[in-house]
């Protein structure tokens, strides 16, 4: 039987780890966390609307320890994460450095979305469909004190995103429409307007909770789409003074595809600091190997998705860059917004695909998997 082969039975047994998902986005689903045959879901936080929400299910479902795989799946079966997506970063003014005395006014409102988003707004409704912005220092606060509650918690989702567009205003007749089960806050089919959230003002909000989690030594999941040099700089601007060199020259040559010679095997003794992954990876092997630099002070994993990297848009290059990352630092996730089957039948898909891919057998695939996240959660 061939590596990964869809006839072999699967080993849930094993701990199946999903590194990256959204199931707070449909509340009524997250109560079949706890009877999903995945070990482990890795919820991710993104805006205002599910920070708290995240919370509720870490109180109800989040883990108070390392999983044992030689006991049964019990109610403990989530990692939460605290993080304000690219996508909703307009919705916070920068305030680290100075405080903003008249930020509940309508005026600063419009200055600030004229400021933040390209090209400048000048719409009136539009503007008025816009949430009054908080607070970037009070969400670093509130962020802090979600991390101190869950000792387990990681940063996430942040990063950058150059393609996304804002949606335009809700209509009446969008409004009926509306999918009542939804969290609110997302774009909810609703057109996409010109507008998008200018780099600069992306990097703020990224850097300051890449800050808060090094501090904290905390994972971080991050998100990148047709940002990866511009998120690398922003990444490696914000490690320096953390962390310490993870790499042994073994690992480095081996991304490099150099031949290795035996005196080089070396390896570091400590762990790094920081750990990080780029969830749904979608950059080249190129640019792969800019993270595995000597310089690098972080554990940097690379997640991938059926739902992202399946896609006949982007599988040819997922899967180069899937062969390319070191067997220790790949991770799977669904990246899906409902707990359920459907989640669990998406982190199959990716597991056998990687493993078919690796050239691993599924048990052996799947144990390897599991190490690994098991790492990046727990140092």
């Amino acid at each position: 039987m061939s590596p990964g082969s869809s006839e072999e039975p699967f080993p849930w047994h094993l701990g199946v780890y999903d590194a990256h998902c959204h199931p707070t986005d449909i509340m009524g689903l997250v109560p079949s966390i706890p009877k999903m045959k995945a070990r482990v879901v890795t919820v991710m936080a993104t805006r205002g609307d599910d920070q708290e929400l995240v919370a509720q299910v870490a109180d109800a479902y989040g883990l108070n320890s390392q999983p044992d795989i030689s006991k049964e799946k019990s109610q403990e079966c989530l990692v939460p994460c605290f993080g304000w997506h690219p996508w909703f970063s307009h919705q916070m003014y920068d305030d680290t450095n100075e405080d903003i005395l008249d930020a509940d006014s309508e005026s600063f409102k419009t200055r600030h979305y004229q400021s933040v988003l390209s090209p400048k707004p000048e719409d009136v409704a539009f503007l008025k469909s816009l949430p009054q912005p908080r607070s970037l220092k009070q969400y670093l606060q509130q962020t802090r004190a979600y991390l101190e509650k869950y000792p387990f918690a990681l940063v996430g989702e942040v990063g950058l995103d150059k393609g996304f567009r804002l949606p335009g205003p809700w209509t009446e007749e969008l409004e009926k429409s509306r999918d009542q089960t939804l969290t609110p806050g997302t774009r909810e089919g609703r057109p996409l307007s010109a507008h998008r959230v200018t780099m600069d003002h992306q990097k703020a909000i990224l850097t300051a909770q890449l800050k808060l989690a090094w501090e904290m030594k905390r994972a971080v999941s991050v998100h990148g789409v047709q940002a990866h040099g511009i998120l690398f700089d922003t990444l490696q601007d914000s490690w320096k003074g953390y962390g310490k060199e993870p790499l042994s020259k073994r690992q480095r040559k081996k991304i490099e595809k150099i031949p290795l010679h035996a005196e080089d095997a070396e390896m570091s003794d400590e762990e790094p600091a920081l750990r990080m992954c780029l969830h749904s990876y979608s950059g080249s092997p190129d640019q792969l190997k800019q993270y595995f630099q000597r310089s690098s002070p972080a554990d940097i994993y690379f997640s991938f998705s059926s739902a992202i990297n399946m896609s006949d848009v982007h599988s040819a290059k997922a899967d180069e860059v899937i062969k390319t990352v070191p067997d220790d630092r790949l991770l799977v996730e669904s990246d899906l917004h409902m707990a359920g089957d459907e989640m669990d039948a998406r982190l199959e898909e990716i597991c056998r695909h990687v493993c078919e891919l690796k050239g691993w057998g599924l048990e052996e695939g799947v144990k390897k998997l599991g190490d690994n996240w098991l790492r990046f959660v727990f140092p």
